[in-house]
């Protein structure tokens, strides 16, 4: 039998350039330590120790429950319009509307409860209406800025403006501009119990920081949502429904904005349309901006989005607490999300 010789083949390499060489060495060493993606990832928590360490070492009666009660009660509203705001951002859109939707649930639901609209004889069964409907009504406002952006193709920022001037107005009209008091102990608890001497409120928003956190990362809706917002041509070849996940994500921004507004008159036992949810949308983008969710989307965390309004908080009830005028805070507030957008483009760049 013929036995054919082994023949070793050589492969030749390209000479690579001394240039090219560096370049690589130089994207390597930026990759071994990237500051930007470092402060993009963890620079919230970083901060929220700092603020905490700074005021267990400077703030008088800072380690006490009322000043965390007092924290948590404040911050839940925001972290509650938050959520939806971190899934329309994450879309690549915005909200502008939440604000007024809270003002338009907050004004609708006394008027269900207190019988303005059609008298229920049962409390119970009259606050559930109220509560019920008036999330839904917010709810359904949602998708109607998601038809906007999703049927209409209109940009998200002018889409959401109709009801961000609109709803306000939508929702003064319906009390004749009056300030709606009421003390229905039934309605209240939202705002107002302490089971397990926690607040209810914050039960609430940390039921939702659960569920959204664990929708965006472990569902198929909340892979469709990051898809969407990193690139809506190719999702849409690839059989994403895009219109849907934009109608959905605007939808529960409303849903949320809608129980966010409840709270809030439940805490001051008043609705008054002209005050519930003024700069809300503000806060809320702040909270998303600093907690890390990319503005241009395609990124989100809701557990980065509780930090970050959580950051907020701390910061201005630090400055206050040290004797520093509320301007002065909202100055800050205002310099913390520059730096925060402003990581955010050095990473991505």
């Amino acid at each position: 039998m013929r036995q054919w010789p082994m023949v070793a083949q050589k492969r030749q390499r390209t000479p690579v350039s001394e240039s090219a060489k560096q370049s690589v060495a130089a994207r390597g060493s930026r990759r071994g330590f990237d500051i930007y993606g470092l402060l993009s990832r963890y620079g919230t928590l970083i901060a929220l120790l700092v603020l905490v360490a700074f005021n267990l070492a400077f703030t008088t009666n800072f380690a006490t429950m009322q000043t965390l009660n007092v924290n948590l009660t404040q911050v839940c509203t925001i972290v509650i319009v938050a959520i939806g705001m971190t899934m329309v951002i994450a879309t690549g859109g915005i909200d502008l509307s939440v604000g007024s939707l809270m003002a338009i649930s907050g004004a609708l639901a006394p008027m269900i409860f207190m019988g303005k609209i059609l008298p229920i004889g049962n409390i119970y069964v009259a606050v559930a209406v109220a509560m019920v409907v008036s999330i839904i009504v917010a709810g359904l406002l949602g998708v109607f800025n998601g038809w906007l952006v999703a049927r209409f193709r209109i940009q998200p920022i002018v889409a959401t403006l109709v009801l961000f001037i609109a709803g306000r107005g939508i929702a003064q009209v319906m009390t004749n501009g009056n300030l709606q008091t009421f003390r229905v102990p039934e309605f209240q608890w939202i705002g107002l119990a302490r089971p397990f001497g926690i607040p209810a409120q914050v039960i609430i928003m940390a039921v939702l920081v659960v569920i959204a956190a664990w929708a965006i990362n472990r569902t198929t809706f909340g892979r469709n949502i990051l898809a969407v917002g990193g690139n809506e041509t190719a999702s849409h070849l690839a059989g994403i429904p895009v219109s849907r996940v934009k109608l959905a994500v605007y939808a529960i921004s409303g849903l949320c904005a809608g129980l966010a507004g409840l709270v809030v008159i439940a805490i001051n036992s008043s609705s008054d349309a002209n005050l519930v949810g003024l700069g809300m949308e503000l806060d809320a983008i702040a909270a998303v901006a600093v907690g890390g969710t990319l503005l241009s989307g395609g990124r989100a965390s809701i557990i980065g989005t509780l930090l970050g309004a959580l950051t907020i908080q701390l910061v201005r009830y630090t400055l206050l607490a040290n004797g520093v005028p509320d301007a002065a805070a909202l100055v800050v507030k205002a310099g913390i999300i520059a730096a925060a957008v402003w990581i955010q483009q050095n990473r991505t760049a």
